[in-house]
């Protein structure tokens, strides 16, 4: 995807660029090897967490690494080789070639000068204009970032936050730059100002031209500022993409949970990080202490950016995000007296390892079946389903360690009233022979706290039937985590719960998905619940699937009917 043809049209290329921040006792490598282009008026977007190394590629592109820290590689822009470059060259190059608005304008201008002769200082010294020149330059500038020319007499602390920001782009575009690099230009401003600077640069670009290298964590600028995006981490190349294509449908782990963590991504759920802390100096992934699908030698070897569709690269030993299961072509009919009745028809779906997939529709469309046949307990008519890259035939997937685990709506008939707790959350080990007694034990104790209920021998010896409904549902849940499941179906578990002890325990069970990295396929009536539980929305009506997207578009922008209805009756 990075390779262009036409290398006059490439701004600036950047090669194997790594930097190495040397401390008293150690060094830190902030980024490892890492390899881009920018065309002429492209915009590319760059996304990772906090240490990821987004501003120290920043700041190395502008040349500010100097010693005793080390920076490798080569960064060529408009064809001349920055890292050869005399500081005096540098100098020029910042202002005429390259600028940059920095991220927190208060440590960056200066607190004791007008912020009308900050402006001016850079027009005077590479532009090489008069006092009165340069100040009347400095005021045009004012107005094309949207500030009155008067604001040139104030001193940065008597300006708001996005007026400071304002500046900083004025500065950075007095000497009219062929790249704009863009530091976090929203983190301190309100969503209003926050549009409005995001219009105010896209008109800039159309009257002047720059490319731009947006560096943020706010998924608002990249759709708005950005055509491509690199998510960085660890000072790494996980996924490149068209910013689009990425928002809508990650590819890597590591993406998907920064999206997921987004407010603008996903304004109804409840937010959940990634879970872990970020490692240095690894022999192999980067990402495999906090990846969820990792195998055994993720850990041992470095994987590289490959090409896994079109417009997309990934950095993964498995390619990216997994899909755990995939069906094809399903149909399920029932025969009542003389009449067959379709239940299921030609459905082809898949879920993706750690993705919450809810399944809407009416009582009657086919959800329920459909989830039997995933599990494995009933036997389509027609058509195939692909568990962790196995033929489903038969149970077996509920019948293993790392399987598939369906969760009932009745938590009053779901558990047997003669059992005991102890009794229900031990006979799916049994049955499946998993384990001595006492690791038996220890994993139906971890199990019962992971679902926050008693785990001492009081509350095992207790018979289901003295439960209450919440606390069956919650027994029904660990039942199903101790036996480690990589896919959850959760056939209407609140259907039968009031709504404080449902939220209660939709909060449970998402965070307990966010820190195991299981795979769920929710399954309920409500297309309100699915929009706060999943990412992504498949709709049934009468066994077939009329809409699927993420949870923003089916519920904010489907053209569907049977859709809309559903919102409807919901509200």
């Amino acid at each position: 995807m990075m390779d262009v043809k036409n290398k006059e049209d490439i701004l600036l290329n950047v090669n194997e660029l790594s930097v190495q921040y040397k401390t008293d006792n150690t060094t830190i490598t902030a980024l490892d090897k890492i390899s881009f282009s920018i065309k002429n008026r492209e915009n590319l977007g760059i996304i990772g967490e906090s240490g990821s190394g987004k501003t120290t590629l920043a700041m190395s592109l502008m040349g500010l690494i100097g010693s005793p820290h080390k920076v490798y590689g080569k960064i060529n822009v408009t064809g001349k080789d920055l890292m050869s470059l005399a500081e005096k060259d540098k100098k020029k190059l910042r202002w005429k070639t390259i600028a940059m608005v920095f991220q927190n304008s208060m440590d960056v201008l200066n607190p004791v000068m007008k912020v009308g002769h900050q402006i001016v200082e850079p027009l005077k010294e590479t532009e090489g204009l008069s006092e009165r020149e340069a100040f009347l330059e400095a005021e045009r500038l004012l107005k094309l970032v949207g500030l009155e020319k008067y604001w040139k007499d104030s001193f940065p602390h008597q300006l708001s936050g996005g007026m400071r920001q304002r500046v900083l782009l004025a500065m950075a575009m007095s000497c009219s730059p062929r790249l704009l690099i863009l530091d976090e230009p929203t983190s301190s401003l309100d969503a209003v100002t926050r549009k409005s600077l995001f219009e105010m640069v896209r008109d800039l670009q159309e009257k002047i031209g720059f490319s731009m290298l947006v560096i943020s964590h706010d998924l608002s600028a990249m759709k708005d500022l950005t055509d491509k995006m690199m998510v960085l981490y660890g000072g790494e190349i996980l996924e490149r993409g068209l910013t689009r294509e990425i928002i809508e449908e990650p590819a890597h782990i590591y993406t998907r949970g920064l999206i997921n963590s987004s407010v603008q991504a996903f304004p109804y759920k409840d937010l959940w990080g990634i879970p872990g802390e970020a490692q240095t100096e690894v022999k192999g992934c980067v990402f495999a202490s906090r990846c969820t699908q990792a195998l055994e030698g993720c850990s041992e070897k470095k994987p590289y950016l490959e090409q896994v569709f079109t417009n997309r690269e990934v950095a993964c030993h498995r390619g990216g995000i997994v899909d755990l299961i995939r069906a094809r072509g399903i149909s399920k009919s029932y025969k009542v007296q003389n009449t067959i009745i379709p239940a299921v028809k030609d459905v082809i779906l898949r879920v993706r390892h750690g993705e919450t997939v809810a399944l809407v529709g009416r009582s009657g469309s086919g959800k329920s079946t459909l989830a039997h046949i995933l599990a494995g307990f009933l036997q389509p008519d027609k058509g195939d389903v692909v568990f962790d890259n196995q033929a489903v035939k038969g149970n077996w997937p509920a019948c293993k360690e790392g399987g598939i685990q369906l969760i009932l709506q009745d938590p009053f008939s779901s558990l047997s009233h003669r059992f005991t707790v102890e009794d229900a959350l031990l006979e799916p080990l049994k049955v499946n022979k998993i384990g001595s007694l006492e690791e038996r034990i220890a994993r139906i104790k971890a199990a019962l706290k992971d679902v926050q209920l008693p785990a001492d021998d009081l509350f095992l010896k207790r018979h289901c039937s003295s439960l209450s409904g919440g606390q069956r549902q919650r027994i029904a849940i660990a039942r199903g985590l101790v036996m480690k499941p990589k896919l959850l179906l959760a056939d209407e578990i609140t259907s039968m719960l009031d709504v404080s002890t449902q939220a209660n325990l939709l909060r449970l069970l998402k965070g307990l998905q966010n820190s195991s990295g299981f795979a769920m396929v929710f399954i309920t009536h409500d297309l309100h619940l699915a929009r706060k539980i999943a990412e992504r929305i498949i709709v049934l009506h009468h066994g077939e699937i009329t809409e699927e997207g993420s949870s923003s578009y089916v519920t904010e922008e489907s053209c569907c009917c049977h859709t809309k209805e559903l919102m409807e009756a919901g509200l």
